[in-house]
């Protein structure tokens, strides 16, 4: 009887698992981590490049209004961006300063009305995107000038606003102050709903995941280098001021982290060597569940890879098998030699990228017929992560996230759609028949794409459709 198991974030097990680590302390053999100190440092604002992305990117997702409901017109032309980057740091920064700008959307609309700089402004609408995200930024700065030393990449639009804010600043500051009293808010933060709220909480307090890539190094080797670094080995990573990591209890081969080390940790060259690798637990917990199943020479079906460090670690956990990992559903071709030479720094060599949509492939297919196990990771809600900016750069999943983040909740609409999708991908990947079982993993809360949909597929069986009999078990995994 093959096997049908389902990987889901759970928030209630997210919050269990989060409440054990309190009970634990440092290992025996490993010295007491010592507290982080100082005082917070001084907001310096973005360069000018930043605001530009933020603002094209607040300008796809922002929450559309009735037409007697508008405040602000924003107009349908995207900035010219002048500096590309594909600097993970800077598309990061992009992404949470939108992301702010879209949580607070409302309030920072009727701070512009209330300080009347909407609609006097000879400013164009295209450009309120841009006044939005800068007056986030300056608001979180306490209505204080940017910090940079040198702004060498000066763009106009930028200082326009920039020069339009600065002269406002009273106005907006006592807008800003009207707006709280009217809520009788601490901040604005304490004006956002309560879901929001708890999600940022949750992204704040959260460790972070990094799997070891074993065919650069060792765990061993890892440790000792960490040690070097200044870094604690832990029985856990509650002790959230030091320089500390824990091995993970589900995967071997995981490190957690507390989150506030992210920086830090991000200059360490066994990152930068692709040596460690952060990337969320959930896929870490697919592709182990994948090669519990597998013997020697038996290959991997990957469908829907977000992210090609999911691809990776399945080639990496494999590297001493005959095992192929094939990968379908490759958009471009261009994108081959990237993919390609990713895999290469990252010494995988059993990877094979199939350019069809999974759909499209027969399960008759010559080349897949030693797979024996169909990991399939369909684009779902993604309201179960806590972190949606650092899973949209890690996955490559839609910017619509973030809409859906920003209200706590995903349309009925659209959630119907998706179940379609994850209905017509599982019940595909159940008629390879020479495969034993299939891995299912969403990000999702929604029964409907969790349990509903897999129990939907299995009655097929009853139908009489000519699948192998599954039966279904749940992973569910939190963070």
């Amino acid at each position: 009887m093959l096997q049908l198991s389902e990987l889901r974030y759970s928030n209630e097990n997210e919050v269990e698992e989060l409440s054990q680590l309190a009970c634990l302390s440092l290992s025996d053999d490993e010295a007491s981590s010592e507290k982080n100190s100082g005082s917070v440092p001084e907001k310096a604002g973005y360069p000018d490049p930043v605001y530009i992305m933020a603002a094209n990117v607040f300008q796809g997702i922002r929450i559309e209004k009735s037409p007697e409901k508008v405040l602000i017109k924003y107009g349908n032309k995207p900035l010219l961006a002048l500096f590309e980057s594909e600097d993970e740091s800077f598309q990061r920064s992009s992404y949470e300063l939108a992301f702010s700008a879209l949580k607070y959307q409302d309030i920072l609309e009727t701070i512009l009305i209330d300080s009347y700089i909407v609609p006097s402004t000879t400013i164009p609408d295209h450009l309120n995107s841009l006044i939005i995200v800068m007056l986030y930024d300056f608001q979180d700065r306490k209505f204080q000038a940017r910090l940079l030393s040198d702004n060498k990449e000066s763009i106009a639009e930028v200082q326009e606003v920039e020069n339009l804010l600065n002269s406002s600043k009273t106005k907006l500051a006592a807008a800003l102050a009207r707006c709280r009293i009217r809520h009788d808010a601490l901040s604005i933060y304490h004006i956002l709903p309560e879901t929001v709220r708890n999600q940022e909480l949750r992204a704040s307090t959260l460790p972070l995941y990094a799997w070891i890539n074993t065919c650069k190094i060792s765990p061993e080797e890892v440790y000792h280098n960490l040690k070097k670094k200044g870094y604690n080995r832990v029985k856990c990573v509650s002790h959230m001021g030091g320089k500390v990591f824990a091995v993970d209890q589900h995967c071997y081969d995981v490190l957690i982290f507390p989150s506030h080390l992210k920086s830090d940790l991000l200059n360490i060259d066994l990152f930068k060597d692709y040596k460690l690798i952060f990337q969320d637990k959930s896929r870490s917990l697919a592709v182990h569940s994948v090669k519990a199943f597998l013997n020697m020479d038996d290959d991997v079906l990957m469908v829907n890879t977000g992210s090609w460090y999911t691809a990776a670690h399945m080639s990496i956990l494999t590297n001493n098998n005959a095992t192929k990992i094939f990968v379908c559903g490759v958009q471009s071709q261009t994108k081959h030699p990237d993919l390609k030479n990713l895999f290469t720094k990252m010494g995988c060599e059993n990877i094979e990228i199939l350019p069809e949509t999974f759909l499209d492939i027969d399960s008759r297919d010559n080349r897949l017929q030693k797979v024996k196990v169909v990991l399939l990771l369909p684009r779902c809600s993604g309201l179960g992560v806590s972190n949606p900016v650092e899973f949209i750069l890690n996955e490559h999943a839609d910017t619509d996230l973030l809409k859906d983040f920003s209200q706590g909740s995903t349309s009925e609409d659209k959630l119907n759609v998706l179940v379609q999708q994850q209905y017509k991908q599982l019940t595909h990947a159940m008629k390879f028949t020479k495969a034993q079982a299939v891995v299912y993993c969403t990000c999702s809360v929604y029964p409907e794409e969790n349990e509903a949909v897999i129990k939907k597929a299995l009655e097929l069986q009853a139908l009489g459709t000519k699948v192998q009999p599954y039966r279904g078990t749940h992973l569910r995994r939190c963070l």
